[in-house]
This record gives C-alpha cells, sequence and structure tokens, in this order.
C-alpha cells in the first residue's frame, strides 16, 4: 500500500492511497475459496469448484465486498501512520475507474484533524459558587402549593351551572362527524375532568361551562390536524355528554392526616421531605451556576483552531433546530445574518468546549462505566410514571439512544474532576437571588460584552440540548382518553 500527502493546510488533510492489483487479486482469491466450502455447484462437491469457474458466476459480486473492506481497513491504517486523529469521518472518495482489468485500487481520503489542545492548570482557576440555604417561608409555600394541588373535591348539592375550575363526573360517547362512526377510545363512563384544566381536545372543556347535573348535551369539536390518533387527525366529532356530578374543590388542611394521605407519616415528616427537595433544587441551582461560569473559563483561556467540518455540523443542528421551533410557533423561519452570525458563534463555542471536556477526559483517563449508563436509564424510566418498562425496552432495543446518555454523563464527571481541582470559593446568597442569578444569565448578556461572550450565554441557556438524548415516544393515552389532548 502506497500512502502520499495530497493536501496538510491547518486541521485539514488529504492522502492519496493506492492498493496494488496483486493485493486486491489476492483478497477475491481468498474470498472466492471461503464461498466455494459452502458453493453447491452440479457436479462438484463444496470446496472443490474449479477457481476459473468460481470468479466467473462470483467474481464481480465477491470484489464489491472485496474493496469495500480493503478500503475500510487501509483508510485506518494510513490514518494510523500518518499519526492522524481524526475529528470525524473521512470522506473516501475511490478514484480507480475499472478494476477488472488489473488496475491498482486508487483512492483520495480527506479528513479533519483534531487540534492539538494545550490544557491550562485547572488548580489556577477561581470560581464562585453561590449557594442558598431553604428558609422556613419556602417551605409554607411549598406545602401551600402541595395542598392546593392534592385538594379532593366535594359535590355541589346546589341546582348551579358548572364554572371553570369545577370537576364534572360525566359520561361521554364521540363518533366522527362525517360518517356517524363511533371509534374505540371515544367513549368513557364516570370520567373526571377540571374544566379549564386543558386535558381535552380544545373547544371541548368550554362547551361543558354552564351544564347542570343531569344535563345531556353535545359537544362538538375537531380534532387538531397533528393530533396522535392518525385516523382523526383533523376531523369534526360530536361528543354526547351526559352530566351526572359538578364537584369543586375542598380545602385540604395541613396536618396529620393530609400527610399520611400522601403516604407520609405525619405532617413532620412531610415538612422534612419538602425541605429535602427544596435543598435538593437550591444545590442544582448552584450546580448549574457554578458549571456556567467554569466554561466561560475554559472557553476563555482555550484559543486553538475548529476543525471546519466539526463547527459546520453544529451549525447546521443549530439552524435545524431554530427553524423547527420558529415552524412550531408560527414564526418566520429565515434568519437574519446577524442572528447567523450569532449561531455560528454558539456553535464555535459548543465545539471548542466540548474538544476541551474531551482532552480533560482522555488524559485523565476518564469514562463512563456501565452501571453509570444503566443508572442513567433508571433516571429516565423514573420521569415517566406508569411507563418504566416502555422506557427499559425503548433504550435496550436502541443501542444509539442508549449511548446518547453517555455523552452528558461523561461531561459532568469531567466538569466534577476540574471542579475538584480549581478554588472555588462558596457565596452564599437568598433562594430569590440564586433565582435571579440564573435568569439574568439566560436572558441578558453582559454590559458590553463581545459577541463572542453575548452567544456564549445562549449556548450556555442551551447547553442541555447539545447533549439532548432521544427520547422514548410517549405512551398513548388510554382508550378512554382518546378526547384528551395529546
Amino acid at each position: 500500500m502506497k500512502i502520499e500527502d495530497i493536501k496538510s493546510e491547518g486541521l485539514s488533510r488529504k492522502l492519496k492511497v493506492t492498493i496494488p492489483a496483486n493485493d486486491i487479486d489476492e483478497r477475491v482469491d481468498a474470498k472466492l475459496k471461503e464461498v466455494s466450502q459452502t458453493i453447491r455447484m452440479p457436479g462438484f462437491r463444496p470446496g472443490k469448484v474449479p477457481m476459473a469457474m468460481m470468479k466467473q458466476r462470483y467474481g464481480k459480486a465477491v470484489l464489491g465486498e472485496v474493496l469495500e473492506a480493503a478500503v475500510n481497513e487501509s483508510s485506518a491504517k494510513a490514518m494510523e501512520d500518518k499519526k492522524i486523529r481524526p475529528a470525524m469521518q473521512p470522506k473516501i472518495e475511490v478514484k480507480s475507474e475499472d478494476f477488472g482489468d488489473g488496475s491498482d485500487l486508487v483512492y483520495t481520503l480527506a479528513v479533519d484533524t483534531l487540534p492539538e489542545i494545550k490544557l491550562v492548570d485547572f488548580k489556577g482557576i477561581k470560581l464562585e459558587k453561590p449557594v442558598a440555604k431553604v428558609e422556613a417561608k419556602d417551605i409554607d409555600e411549598a406545602l401551600e402549593r402541595i395542598a392546593a394541588n392534592n385538594n379532593s373535591t366535594v359535590e355541589v348539592t346546589t341546582k348551579r351551572a358548572a364554572k371553570e375550575g369545577d370537576t364534572l363526573v360525566f359520561d361521554f360517547d364521540g363518533r366522527t362527524a362525517d360518517d356517524d362512526v363511533h371509534h374505540d377510545g371515544m367513549k368513557a363512563e364516570g370520567h373526571n375532568l377540571k374544566l379549564g384544566s386543558g386535558q381535552f381536545i380544545p373547544g371541548f372543556e368550554e362547551q361543558l361551562i354552564g351544564a347542570k347535573a343531569g344535563d345531556t348535551l353535545d359537544v362538538k369539536v375537531s380534532f387538531p390536524e397533528n393530533y396522535g390518533a392518525a385516523h382523526l387527525a383533523g376531523r369534526d366529532a360530536i361528543f354526547e355528554c351526559t352530566v351526572h356530578q359538578i364537584r369543586e374543590d375542598g380545602e385540604a388542611q395541613i396536618d396529620d392526616e393530609f400527610a399520611k394521605s400522601l403516604g407520609l407519616e405525619d405532617v413532620k415528616a412531610l415538612k422534612a421531605a419538602v425541605e429535602e427537595q427544596l435543598q435538593k433544587e437550591l444545590d442544582q441551582q448552584s450546580r448549574i451556576n457554578l458549571k456556567k461560569n467554569l466554561l466561560d473559563v475554559l472557553d476563555e483561556k482555550h484559543e486553538f483552531e475548529i476543525p471546519a467540518g466539526m463547527l459546520e455540523m453544529e451549525f447546521d443542528n443549530i439552524m435545524q433546530q431554530i427553524e423547527m421551533d420558529r415552524k412550531q410557533s408560527g414564526q418566520d423561519v429565515d434568519s437574519s445574518d446577524e442572528e447567523k452570525a450569532e449561531f455560528r458563534e454558539i456553535a464555535n463555542r459548543r465545539v471548542r468546549l466540548g474538544l476541551v471536556l474531551s482532552e480533560v477526559g482522555q488524559q485523565n483517563k476518564i469514562t463512563v462505566n456501565d452501571q453509570e449508563l444503566q443508572r442513567a436509564v433508571i433516571t429516565e424510566a423514573q420521569k415517566y410514571p406508569g411507563q418504566e418498562k416502555e422506557v427499559f425496552d425503548y433504550y435496550s432495543k436502541n443501542p444509539q439512544a442508549l449511548e446518547s446518555l453517555r455523552a452528558p454523563l461523561f461531561e459532568e464527571k469531567v466538569v466534577d474532576y476540574i471542579v475538584e481541582l480549581a478554588d472555588v470559593k462558596e457565596k452564599e446568597i437568598s433562594a430569590e437571588a440564586l433565582a435571579k442569578l440564573l435568569e439574568e444569565e439566560d436572558e441578558a448578556p453582559k454590559k458590553k460584552a463581545p459577541a463572542k461572550k453575548a452567544a456564549a450565554k445562549k449556548a450556555d441557556a442551551k447547553a442541555d440540548d447539545a447533549n439532548a438524548e432521544k427520547k422514548p415516544a410517549s405512551k398513548k393515552a388510554p382508550a378512554k382518553k382518546a378526547a384528551a389532548k395529546k
């Protein structure tokens, strides 16, 4: 095999690789000999078919497989010999036009290489970490919210009409208007629906306002064009509804009985659980702020050339996400030149930080093991109560989705490693000040900050998106809730 340098500019490399024809012929003969062991041809035992006949009948089919394997193996060896660290998959272009006349296999290999990154001394990095403690008023406010969300309802005994905020106990039986067909999932009995909750498709709940217990009425609605059930999407429907009860929220008392209804021993245990959860949230906010500050420092202190292909890929990803978001919100998808320049700065920062964190991990042998990956799957499953098995199945059947969980875990481990070495000073502030600090970081870059800094703030705000993993598709609603909004 012959390897020639064609281009070497910055991080861009291009090689010309030549594999002699006799090498290809030897590979083809070896493959045909292997295939002949299982080929059955009239007049010949397996393994005894003459090579000339094998080449005539199977030569072209085997040649394609051999060429692909030869290119893969030789390209990997070429990069190894030239000490090339590829930033992305190389682009390979075969130059040979005819492999049947004994010509050599010739192809070019173009690849962006990873830059040499000189990491700063992390012990010299100074960071400030804002921390906050849960206050008594925070616990009281949280308890009030919990009580409001767990209010029991009481039946309205007066003959009044239903209003927004009431819970109706009713039956519904729906059919599509154009063909009068009752579809599965469009019927339920004794269903509880809080008016104004937005649980059902647009227009449904509003038509129940004003109904009284004992009323039967038709609710006419149109399923959204993007409705989850394709056979109903965009179609008009009529639901015959019979109201049995009107119920209104009662007042929940925050006492031992209320705590027990939530699975806790008494109100003291409830308050302790609330305090623990609130503190976890504050600690997480502190962590987010500390990480933002660290990423800013790493971005400032590491200057190196970015692989063009990686930059363009990240920029394209950002533009696609922006366009998708704008389409969904009905906005103009086109971006101004100024916006594109800002998005490119965001892409540049993301790629730069990704390369820095990767280099830190590689130099310090930081990895994510299978146990950590499995814990991440369990955490994902806990986000979908009642659908845990579906989540586990999704990740077990989709290795690529499973691997997508590895990147954010790796990033957090690298951040932890750097933070351990850095000089971190804690500054105690109120919970309100901590929340405001995060809002300011997301919404308004520092005054007179250069364009790179302005973009950086927005990049930080979308840091999770950059590492976002594929989520399993949401479980479809039970049949009796086909009328519910998807």
